[in-house]
């Protein structure tokens, strides 16, 4: 059985491995995540489908993962601070970009 923590602003912190999970429950959780991400650090979403768009066309994107650092692409796009291990995109500095 699953033991639920409340984590700070409603968030539910389940305490599972992902081999734990199902796939449809682990990426629902994941997406969810994304979509609760702190404005300040969150990425337009202009932003977020221009870097989602480079990483589908990228030779090490597999299965939703980057083969070179080992993230989950989209969590990684979501983030202003991110940046791609090889440079397809950078850090966002401002909110202009």
């Amino acid at each position: 059985m699953e033991k639920e923590t409340r984590m700070p602003e409603g968030r539910i912190c389940k305490k599972c491995l992902t081999i734990d999970m199902d796939e449809k429950e682990y990426f629902a959780n994941l997406h969810a995540y994304i979509a609760n991400l702190d404005v300040d650090i969150k990425v337009n979403q202009g932003v977020y489908q221009k870097r989602l768009a480079i990483c589908k066309e990228c030779d090490l994107l597999a299965n939703g993962m980057c083969r070179a650092c080992g993230c989950f692409v989209e969590l990684r796009a979501a983030v202003k601070k991110n940046s791609c291990p090889y440079d397809k995109w950078t850090a966002q500095k401002n909110v202009t970009e």
